[in-house]
């Protein structure tokens, strides 16, 4: 028996995938070609699990985010394969090669729309590394020329997802550092290093998490909050968890509103603006 979100999940996805893909095809106005039809492919899978995962937790919000994310794969991999028996659509590698691509750039860019939504008119905004990437060979990031200098190495060794960004009286500066992971618990370690780095370096570093259980484990909130024998020291400003309930010191449960990012993001920016000096990894926001 299928479980209750799947046909929700299958038939947001299947719907988002064609609309996005015909508007493309009739976008371009002329006979497709096999690259292009590929390209067009990427864009709309990547447009329909944002969409899809957005709207299913709007529809459930009290289901595990797990069973939503692992809902929309299965609706994925029956497009790529047209196999909808579980056993046998993860033995589709091409498939599920494919999923982890385009979640992982689906879920970057829900965190990014989400937190536009949150934020707009305050100044702040998230934007994508490409972004960043874009502002600073256009000459339109104010930074000083050693933080333009460690951020084109970040962007060259593709370390962070998303970056925030203040604009101050027509500039635009780039404070803070985002990751956005759909599970994290493999690349915790890996992750948290060039984390650490970034507040080192005076940026607000963050992370996105769709599903967090591996914080059932005493390690892994430790390598987040510190204060263990191991991890003495924290490894972000602050994590931001889709599946999580309640706080746990630098740990924050995420509501599809972004209402504590958004207080959190306004008071990094702030403190990066005026108080830099003092931005380093000991720094939390206020939670109200």
């Amino acid at each position: 028996m299928e479980n209750k979100y799947y046909q929700f999940c299958l038939r947001t996805y299947q719907n988002e995938y064609t609309r996005c893909f015909q508007k493309l095809k009739a976008e371009h106005k002329s006979p497709v070609s096999n690259k292009l039809a590929e390209d067009f492919d990427r864009e709309a899978q990547k447009s329909a699990i944002r969409i899809a995962i957005t709207k299913a937790l709007r529809q459930f919000p009290d289901e595990p985010v797990a069973e939503l994310w692992s809902a929309i794969y299965r609706a994925h991999l029956f497009r790529k394969s047209g196999i909808s028996d579980l056993e046998t659509i993860n033995k589709v590698i091409s498939a599920d090669q494919s999923w982890k691509k385009s979640s992982g750039h689906a879920f970057e860019e829900m965190v990014k729309e989400l937190a536009s939504l949150a934020l707009y008119g305050t100044g702040v905004e998230i934007i994508l590394q490409r972004d960043l990437n874009t502002l600073i060979k256009a000459g339109e990031l104010a930074n000083e020329p050693r933080d333009i200098s460690w951020l084109k190495e970040q962007i060259k060794a593709n370390i962070f997802d998303l970056y925030g960004i203040l604009t101050i009286e027509g500039k635009k500066f780039c404070f803070g550092c985002v990751q956005a992971k759909t599970s994290i618990r493999d690349r915790v370690t890996r992750d948290r290093e060039p984390s650490i780095h970034a507040m080192q370096s005076f940026f607000w570093s963050v992370v996105f998490v769709l599903d967090g259980d591996f914080l059932r484990l005493p390690k892994f909130v430790s390598m987040i909050n510190g204060g263990s024998e191991e991890f003495r020291e924290n490894g972000w400003h602050g994590m931001y968890v889709l599946s999580a309930k309640e706080t746990n010191q630098r740990i924050y449960p995420l509501t599809m509103d972004f209402d504590i990012f958004k207080s959190h993001a306004l008071q990094a920016a702030e403190q990066w603006q005026k108080r830099r000096q003092w931005f380093d990894s000991r720094w939390i926001a206020v939670t109200s």
